[in-house]
């Protein structure tokens, strides 16, 4: 049966509208990370089916997550200047419609980590749970971009535990660099809503502390990064090309708290976009060329 023009278009129109929703792009943030994390797991590289299996994961868990963040903070978008084209707000996508892809999404999550071990299975349950209840945490504290890079930071560890199979200290150290790393560039982020959030009575640490204060606790997050991804290099026997990803990712989010500062915040999303993205690749590259080469 073939499916006439029209159809085709608003079908392609419409998966258009739900990749902007969930910022699709943004994958490149945790992908990376889960990489390295079966990289080092493996000491090389992962087979096809793994490899098949925690992209299935990722982008299951990601599209949920971001799926019910936009229905949870629906209201709020509506409302906010900065969000208020967002699909959900504009009408562009329906409520039923995100909760169907976010049941979806979800489905997607859980069968892949089925699909890699039964371990992978049975966290999958409270993993979701964290990444789904993190959309209410500006409800109640401050430490909602914590809570996000916890999140985020799962992925080289979950990566980890589909090729190892067990705990390990190297996956916890890197878990950790990325939680930081998301806390520090989320909290920059934040910075643009700070009046929003004091008006809505929502929780953030720009809101709570004012700019100059959120700006350093984020450049003590990314020093956090930096002494973790050493660590992890350390644990794990790595050599100078890792090494030098780390230096390199050093300067730029030394470079990052240098385009944003309390009295300039017109730079944030060359800060929150550009430079983070290269951060995650240069990390995969590095160090999967160090196992590789070794």
């Amino acid at each position: 049966m073939t499916v006439p023009i029209g159809s085709q278009l608003l079908i392609l129109r419409k998966l258009q509208i739900t990749l902007d929703m969930i910022t699709f792009e943004h994958t490149i943030f945790a992908l990376p990370f889960a990489f390295i994390g079966a990289l080092l797991a493996r000491k090389g590289l992962p087979t096809g089916w793994q490899l098949t299996w925690i992209i299935g994961a990722m982008v299951g868990a990601r599209s949920a997550a971001m799926t019910f963040n936009r229905i949870a903070d629906l209201r709020y978008d509506k409302s906010n200047p900065r969000t208020s084209e967002r699909a959900l707000p504009r009408g562009a996508l329906s409520m039923e419609f995100a909760v169907v892809f976010t049941i979806a999404m979800s489905l997607l999550f859980v069968f892949s980590a089925w699909q890699l071990n039964s371990l992978c299975f049975y966290l999958s349950f409270p993993t979701l749970a964290i990444l789904l209840l993190y959309s209410y945490t500006k409800r109640f504290t401050s430490l909602s971009h914590v809570v996000l890079g916890f999140a985020v930071g799962c992925a080289p560890l979950a990566a980890w535990l589909a090729v190892g199979g067990e705990f390990a200290w190297p996956p916890v150290l890197l878990s950790g660099a990325v939680m930081f790393w998301v806390a520090g560039f989320d909290l920059i982020y934040a910075l643009q809503d700070v009046e929003f959030d004091r008006k809505a009575k929502l929780f953030s640490l720009p809101s709570r502390f004012g700019i100059a204060p959120a700006l350093r606790i984020s450049s003590v997050f990314h020093a956090a990064t930096i002494i973790l991804l050493a660590a992890t290099a350390v644990i794990t026997n790595l050599g100078w090309v890792a090494y030098a990803g780390i230096a390199i990712v050093a300067s730029i989010l030394y470079w990052e708290h240098r385009l944003v500062t309390p009295n300039d915040l017109s730079r944030i999303n060359v800060a929150f976009f550009n430079l983070n993205g290269y951060v995650s690749i240069l990390l995969l590259l590095t160090f999967a060329g160090d196992i590789l080469i070794r």
